[in-house]
């Protein structure tokens, strides 16, 4: 049973079924990414970081003061991309989705790490050298939106030692 408290930050981390890469270009990645960002807006999920991959995604949100939890929003994000991608893939009922996992963010340090790492996952995974060359993330956006103090903090929280399920490698061709 996945804990839900209103106004408080979580990182969640979503995973497809044997990894496979579902979600392997730039079109179902900008669909999967589009989703994300839409339904966050849509049940009050206030976004903080997000990147999309072939074969998993990471976010970091505040959730609502009330209204939609954690496994209504998730529940509702796979159901409609496992509809569209099975569609597109001319396949019914076919399982994309294997599960997710959160975390309740409680301390300012974890916190500003867990963003750094969401930032910086592209690069993690070798896709690109710089995170805001990655468009299937927010990267590209902290760099424009935060303030300069906070993005040299957040970008320079060292993440080796962050503890988050990301055995789920990418490879290049799958972009």
């Amino acid at each position: 049973m996945h804990r839900f408290t209103p106004g408080k930050t979580y990182m969640v981390t979503g995973a497809t079924y044997l990894k496979v890469p579902f979600f392997r270009g730039g079109d179902r990645l900008g669909y999967l990414c589009g989703m994300l960002l839409e339904l966050a807006e849509k049940c009050s999920w206030q976004l903080q970081a997000w990147a999309v991959f072939p074969n998993h995604y990471h976010f970091v949100a505040l959730s609502p003061p009330e209204g939609s939890t954690l496994v209504q929003f998730t529940r509702h994000l796979h159901g409609l991309t496992v509809i569209e991608t099975n569609r597109r893939d001319n396949k019914v009922g076919r399982h994309v989705w294997y599960q997710y996992w959160d975390k309740e963010l409680t301390f300012q340090r974890s916190y500003l790490a867990r963003l750094g790492y969401v930032h910086k996952n592209a690069v993690h995974h070798g896709l690109v050298r710089e995170p805001s060359l990655y468009p299937w993330c927010s990267a590209g956006w902290f760099l424009r939106e935060a303030e300069t103090s906070l993005y040299k903090t957040v970008m320079g929280m060292k993440i080796d030692q962050v503890q988050v399920a990301d055995d789920y490698p990418v490879a290049p061709s799958d972009i």
